[in-house]
């Protein structure tokens, strides 16, 4: 008897002094533009701070967040936003991870449907009947100058850029002047201290935009518009960098989404790893581009 009262007494602390989230999504299908709101609450804090994706940082970049307020009491946490969507179809808010003390709670995941309430038989009535206008030679210059204007530029682009790549110098493209220049971009993303600050979200979009900027010049892959499973996919496949660097491109690169949709929050011990396998990935990239050379002249 007396370790059951025990067990109760356990529990009953259990349940009154753990901390309790909650989400509410006020509607799971919304019309284009419509503003919805979305709702997070934590119980029993007991004076702790909470962590959590900064101020209209929360949602995913599909969702237009128009405003995002928080409130602390010393017992509760809430945030309320409001937000809108402007593209039909299904959206997920995934789970969102809220840290209270050293105890991470996560919320459950939301799907949002957003539909076009325009239907397509609705019928457009003309309030005056429509009228016909004969055009002569000139009207029709009038009407249609700009595009043969355009067409012509068009044409005339077209002309000098095969001329310039058929008969123009090309430059030579240096690996050490990439490299130079990463560097310079680095050295100024340190600089603006994101990682003293624990600001991660900013420090990890500057310095994957940095790297996939490199990678574009050092070796010709399109970095700036493949997706991150894409473009590990590709530099597999295209054997042109080490696969030490892949490691860390693969590595840096993945992190760097899980922050963006707020999946992770990274410290300053593993920031500080990141920046420094990035800069040293853009000091080893010349290896790689010698490496190719010789295997293209084998």
């Amino acid at each position: 008897m007396k370790k059951l009262v025990i067990f109760l007494s356990f529990f009953i602390c259990a349940i009154f002094f753990s901390q309790i989230l909650s989400s509410n999504l006020e509607k799971k299908t919304l019309a284009l533009g419509e503003v919805n709101r979305f709702t997070v609450k934590i119980d029993n804090l007991n004076n702790q701070e909470v962590k959590a994706a900064p101020k209209d940082e929360l949602l995913p970049f599909h969702f237009e967040e128009i405003k995002d307020s928080i409130g602390v009491k010393p017992d509760i946490y809430e945030r309320k936003i409001e937000f809108s969507i402007f593209d039909e179809g299904t959206y997920t808010i995934p789970e969102l991870e809220f840290r209270v003390g050293e105890k991470i709670l996560k919320t459950i995941p939301y799907e949002v449907e957003v539909v076009n309430t325009a239907k397509k038989g609705d019928v457009i009535n003309d309030i005056m009947n429509n009228k016909e206008v004969k055009l002569d030679v000139k009207d029709y210059w009038e009407l249609y100058k700009w595009y043969v204007l355009a067409a012509l530029a068009l044409i005339c682009l077209i002309i000098a850029i095969v001329i310039i790549v058929k008969y123009g110098r090309k430059p030579k493209d240096s690996p050490v002047v990439a490299t130079n220049q990463t560097l310079k971009e680095l050295d100024s993303l340190k600089k603006k201290k994101y990682i003293e600050e624990g600001n991660y979200r900013s420090f990890y979009v500057e310095l994957i935009d940095i790297s996939r900027k490199f990678i574009v010049k050092q070796y010709k892959i399109p970095a700036d518009v493949l997706l991150t499973d894409d473009l590990i996919h590709l530099m597999k496949n295209n054997n042109t960098i080490s696969q030490d660097n892949e490691k860390v491109v693969e590595d840096v690169f993945y992190r760097g989404d899980l922050v963006k949709f707020a999946k992770t929050f990274p410290d300053q011990q593993t920031m500080e790893k990141d920046f420094s396998e990035i800069r040293d990935f853009v000091k080893r990239s010349s290896k790689d581009i010698e490496f190719e050379n010789l295997r293209k002249d084998a």
